[in-house]
């Protein structure tokens, strides 16, 4: 399993932007990522993934358009911008790994390996 660690949370207005991190040790481009968030009250959601060639991506309907995900093997990280930030967006964001590929579903119990979450603010 591979030790995660995000990082780049904080307070943002709405419309505005943050892009999270998340560093990796192990050799990562075995290794899909996703990126999840929990928001208080609310199960914890998978919101994008990112084979281990970084070819293929994928988005749930509420953050495609706005947010990317992507990755640097040669720094064993993986990023998620986020633009035009919405209040809906406040949560605690997770990064999260499994072998290869994005499962179809991107769901909590495919990725075996987690980072310790980052809080992401999205006020006024």
């Amino acid at each position: 399993q591979l030790q995660l660690v995000e990082s780049g949370g904080g307070l943002v207005q709405p419309g505005g932007s943050l892009r999270l991190s998340c560093a990796a040790s192990g050799v990562t481009n075995l290794y899909a990522i996703a990126w999840f968030r929990q928001a208080p009250g609310k199960e914890r959601e998978g919101i994008s993934c990112i084979s281990n060639s970084g070819v293929n991506t994928d988005y749930i309907d509420s953050v495609e358009g706005r947010f990317t995900i992507s990755r640097d093997n040669a720094k064993s990280t993986w990023y998620l911008q986020m633009n035009n930030l919405k209040a809906e967006d406040t949560a605690v964001y997770y990064c999260a790994a499994r072998p290869w590929s994005c499962p179809k579903v991107v769901g909590i119990r495919d990725f075996g390996s987690w980072g310790q979450g980052t809080q992401v603010t999205v006020s006024s």
